[in-house]
């Protein structure tokens, strides 16, 4: 079973995002992830929430997290998102880095159009590492 920890600032839109796509996505029993923040917001964003809510995922009850090292280092892999230097780097964990941007105070569409984005990111990560069911 690999992990995969989808971290960025606020852990409020592209982390949480990321997370539940793969989550939908992945085979459970090769795959899962989670998600963590640098600087966590207070809840998941109203529009982040009402985007997957339209492929019919519930972030409602969400709640972000704090990256911590301990959390970071218990992954197999690391995919960042605009954390920049205050994402950990963490030996023997894979790491990649996704420049998406955030979606706090965007429009509805632009929120829908880096949903996406994200969803194609998963979608190619699963697929290149064999974790589709």
């Amino acid at each position: 079973m690999v992990t995969v920890l989808f971290a960025c600032t606020h852990n409020a839109g592209r982390s949480q995002m990321a997370a539940a796509l793969f989550n939908l996505a992945a085979d459970p029993a090769r795959a899962r992830a989670v998600s963590a923040g640098t600087r966590p917001a207070a809840r998941v964003h109203p529009a982040v929430v009402a985007a997957m809510h339209d492929l019919g995922v519930d972030l409602a009850g969400a709640t972000p997290q704090r990256l911590t090292p301990e959390l970071a280092a218990r992954p197999d892999w690391l995919v960042t998102m605009g954390c920049g230097e205050e994402c950990p780097v963490v030996p023997g964990v894979r790491r990649e880095d996704w420049p998406i941007v955030d979606p706090k105070d965007r429009s509805a569409d632009e929120v829908r159009a880096i949903r996406d984005e994200i969803g194609r990111r998963v979608s190619a990560l699963i697929d290149r590492e064999g974790w589709g069911t």
